[in-house]
């Protein structure tokens, strides 16, 4: 995939957390861009996961509903790609697809990926609380660090490795914290399975969006932003068929007649649940996929972070979550890793700026 004409010339040291990839497009296109696709990001993760945590908390039961939900939404994106493709994109650029199979094994490999990850994080939801789980979410960032140093070439600084320990201490103090993060009737034993299946998803999850974005370098090469729904659509797919395997192979399909009618809020609350959730989660799927094409997956994660400063206020609003001192200290650390992330970018921001000021005074006769 072209490169931004900044990347050219630029210092060594400069990380570039957020790189724009398209060489035509003004800067001030580019960040409306990536404002668009953070808002899709931080609401649709905001809503999905306070909605999840919503449908365990008044008597769904079914881990298999709770992750097919996550992608089945998959058919709403189908206007806007007919409206992309119908219309100029970002690019006008012909680019040379991919053969059929090729798609076909990246979509399929990529998609069994989402269903085994949102399965990990409907077993998270399930019994650890929504403060704890955002938070532990976090853990992703480093995570991601990691695999876009080995995936991505990405380079790592000061500041991203101050990020990394930080967002290790404040997953480590929810660790030690278990007995005021649990909901009500989850044991020790479950509080921790979910502690695990959190954090082993975040992991998954920060591999999948480097995947994404070496896919998106070195297969794809498409600079239109249909293709962020097409990836978005057939991965969906692909998951929730093996997520609709699971539900009606493990049996869990009998129950939900008997989960609707005792859902605490009643039969039209259950289904409007499921449907919202659905919709959540792809709207969020389009921000974060979003953000990985027209940055990177690193800034992808960057933003997604800003989810710590509304979710757990929100899960003491809504779910009277308790939020204690050592809570309060974990959210502090993480956000202090996100500010870090986001000083990294201003300070690589800078020197491109410098350094595009300096190729242009020396260009003047």
């Amino acid at each position: 995939m072209c490169q931004d004409t900044q990347e050219q010339n630029l210092p060594k040291d400069v990380t570039v957390i957020a790189q724009p990839r398209f060489p035509g497009l003004y800067r001030w296109k580019w960040w409306i861009l990536v404002a668009l696709n953070a808002f899709f990001l931080l609401f649709g993760q905001s809503a999905g996961i306070l909605l999840g945590r919503f449908y365990f908390a008044e008597g769904g039961n079914s881990k298999w509903m709770a992750t097919l939900v996550q992608t089945a939404g998959f058919p709403i994106l189908f206007l806007p790609l007919y409206l992309l493709n119908s219309s100029k994109d970002l690019s006008t650029a012909n680019s040379t697809r991919p053969s059929v199979t090729t798609l076909s094994l990246i979509y399929i490999f990529l998609g069994l990926i989402v269903a085994g990850d949102n399965m990990m994080y409907s077993i998270g939801i399930m019994y650890i609380s929504a403060s704890s789980y955002s938070l532990l979410c976090a853990s992703q960032l480093a995570f991601n660090a990691v695999f876009s140093f080995y995936i991505n070439s990405q380079k790592f600084t000061a500041l991203i490795f101050n990020s990394i320990v930080l967002l290790t201490l404040s997953a480590s103090l929810l660790a030690f914290n278990s007995d005021s993060s649990k909901p009500e009737g989850v044991t020790t034993g479950k509080y921790v399975i979910g502690f695990l299946c959190t954090l082993g998803a975040s992991a998954t999850y920060s591999l999948l969006l480097s995947l994404l974005q070496l896919c998106f370098q070195k297969v794809l090469k498409r600079e239109n932003f249909s293709v962020v729904l097409e990836v978005q659509i057939y991965t969906s797919i692909v998951a929730t068929f093996a997520c609709s395997v699971g539900l009606f192979a493990s049996g869990e399909w009998r129950d939900l007649k008997g989960e609707m009618e005792g859902f605490g809020k009643g039969r039209v609350s259950y289904v409007m649940t499921l449907v919202w959730t659905a919709v959540a989660w792809q709207v969020f799927s389009v921000g974060i996929v979003g953000l990985t094409f027209v940055a990177s997956s690193l800034f992808a994660n960057v933003i997604s972070t800003l989810a710590l400063a509304i979710l757990p206020v929100a899960a003491v609003i809504f779910f009277h979550d308790k939020m204690d001192a050592v809570k309060v200290v974990a959210m502090l650390l993480a956000i202090w890793g996100f500010a870090s992330y986001i000083y990294q970018n201003y300070l690589d921001d800078s020197k491109v700026k410098e350094k595009k000021t300096d190729g242009d005074a020396n260009e003047v006769p």
